[in-house]
């Protein structure tokens, strides 16, 4: 089934089932797009996924959550964005682009106030990142024309369709959170009112772009977090997506303060997928084509999810870092499994303190490699990845992207 196309209902054909999931790149150069970009995408559009994601493109200057994010607003990098939707659409792939806003996950150093559906804090961020200050209604009528200004770039530009990032704790997710969203107004309270930003930006985003134009989520099954948005809040924005006409939904979960896309459990390793039970769930409601993201490495697990009916399309993120032409090595039967390795530093102290942040930046050094037109190096040395971190972050703090 893997190399089964998919006819999406707006006409675009996704060629097989491979989604290679959004990893945050950082390869922007003062919030602009690359030529690393374009040579990391040629690369992996030619290594055979029907459908690439880029990491995050803020829709906002204020909204950056990494230093080298790419910040897209008007059309000055047109021609750049125009070569990397040319890079990542050709072999037939189609290329999404993954827009988002950081919200208060944007550290002190880019966003000394970050901006938040209402103010309350992250939990152990302190130092890093700042209490947030509550948005007013007019900044948030703001912010949804300007995710359907990024859109309309993006289509502009060449790009398949965009992915609304409304997980991991960014902004959108915080709207929906009854945790993070204690407003009094249309925006905050019942869930109706909590993800009334989501879909106005949906809708805003659906006026401007043709109809051939791929319009995503990315939407967490649950923030694994007391009193935040669970799996009931979760289902319920599903069948609502779903019923206005979202193109795809992609399940993950967890945010920077419960971050359990970075974890496996027992029961869900064994079937090499995080999240599978909540994908269940959610066909039962949803005819919409769902992608579950985090755990796939054997080709048999792979085919054995698509076979359930559970989901339409396999997501894969890190083993793309390290095989980049995964797919097609599936396809001539030279695939071995790509085991991730966790990366640490073998000092506890460091590793407890660093370790999500480290395993980041060393799968961002691998796409850093693809994008320079070399081979991943699975022998990258933590500590060489550690000390550039902390070299080129010096003033502006360690890179907590997460796409």
């Amino acid at each position: 089934m893997l190399f089964q196309s998919f006819p999406f209902s707006n006409g675009k054909t996704a060629k097989n089932r491979f989604f290679k999931s959004a990893m945050e790149e950082q390869l922007a150069h003062q919030n602009q797009p690359t030529m690393s970009l374009v040579q990391l995408y040629d690369t992996w559009a030619k290594g055979g996924a029907g459908i690439l994601v880029t990491g995050n493109v803020m829709v906002a200057e204020n909204g950056k959550g990494s230093i080298n994010d790419v910040v897209l607003t008007d059309e000055r990098s047109l021609p750049t964005l125009q070569q990397w939707a040319k890079a990542g659409t050709q072999n037939d792939t189609l290329l999404i682009m993954q827009i988002n806003h950081a919200g208060k996950q944007s550290p002190k150093v880019l966003s000394p106030t970050p901006v938040a559906p209402s103010e309350v804090a992250l939990q152990g961020m302190d130092g890093f990142i700042n209490p947030p200050r509550a948005l007013t209604e007019v900044e948030i009528d703001t912010l949804i024309q300007q995710f359907a200004t990024t859109a309309k770039i993006a289509e502009k530009s060449g790009f398949s369709g965009v992915q609304i990032h409304a997980a991991h704790g960014y902004l959108i997710s915080q709207f929906l959170s009854p945790h993070h969203n204690r407003r009094q107004d249309k925006w905050g309270g019942c869930l109706e009112n909590r993800m009334r930003f989501l879909v106005d930006i949906y809708h805003a985003i659906r006026a401007v772009v043709q109809p051939d134009f791929l319009v995503g989520l990315k939407l967490n099954s649950a923030d694994f977090q007391k009193g935040g948005f669970d799996e009931t809040d979760s289902l319920q924005v599903v069948q609502k997506m779903a019923e206005l006409g979202i193109d795809f939904i992609e399940i993950s979960g967890g945010n920077y303060e419960n971050p359990e896309m970075l974890s496996v459990k027992d029961s869900t390793r064994k079937r090499e997928a995080f999240f599978l039970d909540y994908a269940e769930k959610a066909r039962a409601i949803c005819p919409v084509p769902l992608i579950i993201t985090g755990g796939f490495r054997s080709e048999s697990a792979m085919n054995e999810a698509l076979q359930s009916g559970h989901l339409d399309f396999i997501g894969i993120a890190r083993p793309f870092a390290l095989q980049p032409d995964l797919p097609n090595k599936i396809k001539n039967q030279s695939y071995q499994t790509c085991l991730t390795p966790r990366i640490k530093t073998g000092v506890t102290m460091l590793d407890r303190k660093l370790g999500a942040v480290l395993e980041m930046d060393w799968y961002m050094a691998q796409m850093a490699l693809i994008g320079q037109g070399k081979q991943p190096n699975l022998k990258l040395s933590p500590w060489k990845v550690l000390f550039k971190t902390l070299w080129e972050n010096g003033k502006a703090g360690l890179s907590t992207g997460r796409a």
